[in-house]
């Protein structure tokens, strides 16, 4: 083997006689290749999960911080918010929101949002859990048939109804508020069944107010065509029969006010059918007035009053016989001229119904005579109107159909279509009229005249009484009574001896008439002489007895 060197002499190697070097794999270069993979999934995860970026304005930003505040719906996360900025009018924030990619799908225009927040409304306080885990933005999808859209105006407090809840949304109509607002809850034979969701003015600031309650399923089932709504707000006190009473609903209807509504009562048998979503209700003030609404048939009737009225108002009570047939609609002075008597003239509306329930079958089955008829009837028979208290402790007063004996017959009259009831002062007013008349009538009695003849009789009588006539007379009477005295000793001590003769005789005739028996005219004769003579006996023994009781018989007589 020949040993070849190169220029510088150092020994030259073959290619096939050179050595082979082998190339090491290194884990650390797998490192940056697996950064690059999971960099790459996480780009894509982000942008395959990131959805939509809306925005929503709010008049405040209280409790949002970007980076933090999320987006929920039923405690689950569909956004975050990623920044805040104020308005180019500086009136509202514009909120960034970013969605999920899930979440682009109730994004329409009948989304809604707002902030949760601890709040207080009425006797009810949300948002507790917020303290601790800051507030966040809920979100309500609303229903499924929405535009898709990316910017939202949110709302400044809870909605009433989320989109979820099922049940109907019903109007009520009414001339006043209240402390009803959003949130009032409303209750069904005192179970809470729904609540407000809030209210509109009416243009300008006239005419009724409209009030949009929402009713949960499936209590939204019992409301029919003539259900009543009213008021349930703070407390009701009154008088009434039983005393004292006083109503509250519920500790949240005292603090934000209530409303209730109850079944109706059925006119006829007839089931009307239930009230369709958006009808349309009043709401009265009370539960007695939604009572009375039942009403319908109604005669207006009128009477002139020459006594004080103090106490009575519009919405009064009517009554007959302490039951309450009607209600006064309006009270006021006449002036009708310096030659006549001012009066109040009292405006009435009768409610037939009150006193008939089947009034309309009565009147359409049958030829039952109108109200009228029986008003006139009423009158004939001494029917008045007067003014009488209702309580004393209010001061409240009430026109009273009462009917009055040996009343003067007096006629119902008519102005126009509206009838007359003759008056009668009433309550204090009748009773001073009374003692009026009687003064009136010992007034006129000639008192002057009478205690002059009672003088003259008295001093007559004086001298009358010691006159010598009066004085012999006394005397006479004693002497007659100490007569009278020894006149019945006299007659209990001969009377028995007296009854024993006449015993003794009778017991001769009886043997005298056993000899001399036959039918014969002697027979007979002595017969009755002998009947005569036990029946004087008879006498005799009770007159003994009766004189023994009672002396004095002998000059007064026998008394019964």
């Amino acid at each position: 083997m020949s040993d070849s060197r190169n220029n510088r002499g150092e020994p030259t190697v073959s290619p096939k006689e050179a050595p082979v070097r082998r190339t090491r794999f290194s884990l650390i270069l797998l490192i940056p290749v697996v950064a690059i993979l999971i960099a790459g999934w996480l780009a894509w995860e982000h942008f395959a999960t990131r959805g939509p970026v809306i925005t929503i304005t709010f008049e405040t930003a209280d409790g949002l911080t970007p980076g933090q505040t999320q987006v929920k719906n039923k405690a689950v996360t569909l956004g975050t918010v990623q920044d805040i900025t104020l308005s180019d009018d500086m009136k509202h924030v514009d909120v960034t929101v970013q969605m999920n990619a899930n979440s682009a799908h109730i994004l329409t225009d009948h989304t809604r949002f707002w902030v949760v927040r601890p709040r207080i409304n009425g006797a009810s306080i949300t948002g507790l859990d917020t303290l601790f885990s800051g507030a966040y933005i809920a979100l309500d999808p609303g229903s499924d048939d929405g535009h898709y859209q990316k910017s939202f105006k949110g709302l400044e407090s809870p909605p009433g109804v989320r989109s979820d809840q099922p049940g109907e949304t019903f109007w009520l109509v009414s001339q006043s508020l209240g402390s009803l607002g959003p949130g009032s809850p409303v209750f069904f034979r005192d179970l809470q069944v729904g609540e407000v969701l809030g209210y509109t003015m009416p243009p300008g600031g006239m005419g009724p107010i409209v009030i949009q309650a929402f009713v949960k399923e499936p209590y939204d089932h019992y409301l029919r065509t003539d259900s009543r709504f009213w008021n349930v707000s703070g407390v009701q006190v009154g008088l009434g029969a039983g005393g004292l009473q006083v109503q509250l609903k519920s500790l949240q209807a005292l603090f934000s006010g209530g409303i209730a509504f109850g079944l109706p009562e059925r006119r006829r048998n007839i089931d009307l059918p239930d009230a369709p979503a958006n009808s349309v209700f009043k709401l009265y003030a009370s539960e007695a007035d939604a009572h009375n609404a039942r009403y319908h048939k109604r005669l207006r009737v009128v009477t002139y009053i020459n006594s004080s009225v103090k106490g009575l108002t519009n919405g009064s009570q009517v009554t007959m016989f302490g039951l309450q047939i009607g209600t006064v609609t309006d009270v006021r002075l006449l002036l009708e001229g310096p030659t006549k008597l001012p009066r109040v003239r009292v405006d009435m509306e009768l409610e037939p119904e009150r006193m008939l329930s089947n009034w309309d079958d009565r009147i359409e089955n049958s030829k039952e005579p109108p109200v009228e008829k029986y008003l006139q009837a009423f009158v004939a028979d001494g029917m008045r109107a007067s003014v009488q208290s209702a309580s004393f402790l209010t001061g409240e007063s009430m026109i009273a159909l009462q009917f009055v004996k040996n009343a003067p017959v007096t006629a119902l009259t008519y102005e126009g279509d509206v009838a007359v009831l003759p008056s009668q002062a009433g309550g204090m007013d009748g009773i001073m009229e009374s003692v009026s008349t009687i003064t009136d009538k010992i007034a006129a009695m000639p008192l002057t005249e009478i205690g002059g003849h009672v003088n003259d009789l008295l001093a007559h009588a004086d001298s009358r009484l010691n006159s010598p006539e009066v004085t012999q007379s006394l005397a006479a009477l004693r002497d007659s009574l100490q007569n009278l005295s020894r006149l019945t000793k006299t007659a209990n001590q001969d009377l028995p001896a007296l009854m024993k003769g006449l015993q003794g005789t009778l017991a001769n005739a009886q043997s005298v008439l056993g000899a001399y028996g036959g039918d014969t005219d002697f027979h007979r004769n002595l017969q009755n002489m002998i009947i005569q003579l036990t029946q004087m006996s008879r006498s005799l023994r009770f007159l003994t007895d009766y004189l023994d009781h009672h002396p004095s018989a002998l000059i007064t007589g026998r008394r019964n």
